[in-house]
């Protein structure tokens, strides 16, 4: 079997380089994402103050989400043609505009609201960027631990979360978007000067729709995208409705139950890293394989709603920890089967699927109640979504990742 040369070779003196353009993608990342996520801790006062419905407020939060969704499609391709040193800052800077907006004009009408969260989604697709460029600096028996480094940087919304409102009391209603605007600029300026795409980097010579239509082409890509959608889908669904869960199953009060869900975030956010290292070590089928076992086994056990203290936490703190894995190794998976030219794009592609696999299980979990008064029917549809990823991964995504070693480009 031949093995990858696609990795850059890094010059003598250089060698704490692809650390660097690591530890500066995560960062621009967590900023972003910080900046994506800064109009849902304000969303009930928005509705208080501007008298909005249910469903008003829902859509005012959903619209960055859904754009920063769908955007990293086509800003994985741009990244594939121009790369992560000219996108990382162009994403950056260009958030800064409806950052600016918001905080100084855009919250006195909810069109001005929908209207700066529908550029603010801009923020959300610099995920597309980062996979790609880290990825390209680090050798296939690294690029597991280093992408699911880089998805730490998903953290950023908890940044968001826990500072916005507190900004907004001790500061004013504009005071959280021009700090985050602040941070933008700086960030901008610091990865203009400092980032660098890796070594050998080729542009590819298709346009952006060809090199789509050749992305969606790959088995790999509608792969990853179905794993990362219950994966990442799964994570970003109990992530906002776990705190009604736990009001409505067992009675938590509101604090109680914001804490126990930013213990689930926290958890999911540190194992991503580990599914990336364990996809180097042992390889992405086998970490993804155990990833849905485990869920659809916690998944099982709370449909039955068993005693929070001390079933319930361990099944969902477990779970929190394999969906954070099942998502390290997807992009672990996409980085090393994906080719080269078109990881920008595969990434786009997949992203966009995780991010609105989110959406999903919060509908289906508020539908079930509704007609059931119980959750039990809707954990145990992901109890058995899970038990379909399990073979899918064994079987297809397999068989996939085999034919991509006997070509001997990459290593899984």
């Amino acid at each position: 079997m031949k093995t990858d040369t696609s990795h850059p070779t890094v010059p003598r003196g250089s060698a704490r380089r692809p650390v660097l353009m690591l530890a500066l993608a995560t960062v621009g990342f967590a900023v972003n994402f910080w900046a994506w996520a800064l109009l849902s801790p304000l969303g009930p006062r928005f509705k208080e103050l501007l008298d909005l419905s249910a469903s008003q407020q829902a859509l005012l939060v959903a619209v960055p989400v859904i754009v920063g969704s769908l955007g990293r499609i086509p800003v994985g391709a741009l990244t594939d043609r121009f790369g992560g040193r000219v996108m990382f800052p162009l994403i950056s800077a260009a958030t800064i505009v409806p950052v600016l907006f918001i905080g100084v004009a855009g919250q006195g009408s909810l069109a001005a609201l929908l209207v700066g969260g529908f550029f603010l989604g801009i923020g959300g697709t610099v995920f597309a960027v980062g996979v790609p460029f880290v990825s390209a600096w680090f050798p296939p028996e690294r690029r597991g631990l280093a992408v699911g480094v880089f998805g730490m940087g998903m953290g950023g919304t908890a940044i968001s979360a826990l500072t916005t409102v507190t900004l907004v009391r001790t500061g004013g209603s504009a005071t959280p978007f021009l700090l985050t605007a602040a941070v933008l600029a700086l960030y901008a300026v610091v990865a203009g000067f400092l980032l660098r795409d890796a070594p050998g980097r080729t542009a590819p010579a298709q346009s952006i729709t060809a090199r789509l239509a050749a992305a969606v082409r790959l088995p790999i890509t509608w792969q990853a995208c179905v794993l990362y959608a219950v994966a990442f889908g799964g994570y970003v669904a109990f992530s906002v409705y776990l705190p009604v869960y736990l009001q409505s199953a067992y009675g938590l009060e509101q604090a109680d139950a914001a804490n126990r869900m930013a213990g689930f975030v926290i958890l999911a956010v540190v194992m991503r890293p580990v599914g990336g290292w364990l996809s180097d070590r042992i390889g992405s089928i086998p970490v993804l394989g155990a990833a849905f076992a485990v869920v659809a086994l916690c998944a099982a056990v709370q449909a039955f709603t068993p005693p929070l203290m001390m079933l319930g936490t361990v099944a969902f703190l477990t779970m929190a920890a394999a969906l954070g894995a099942g998502s390290g190794a997807t992009f672990a998976l996409v980085a090393a089967v994906a080719p080269a030219d078109k990881v920008g794009s595969v990434t786009g592609l997949v992203g966009a699927a995780g991010g609105l696999g989110g959406f999903v299980p919060p509908l289906v979990m508020g539908l079930v109640y509704s007609l059931f008064g119980s959750y039990g029917l809707g954990l145990g549809l992901l109890a058995g979504v899970s038990v379909l990823m399990l073979v899918l991964t064994v079987t297809a995504v397999r068989s996939t990742a085999r034919r991509r070693v006997a070509v001997g480009t990459f290593r899984t």
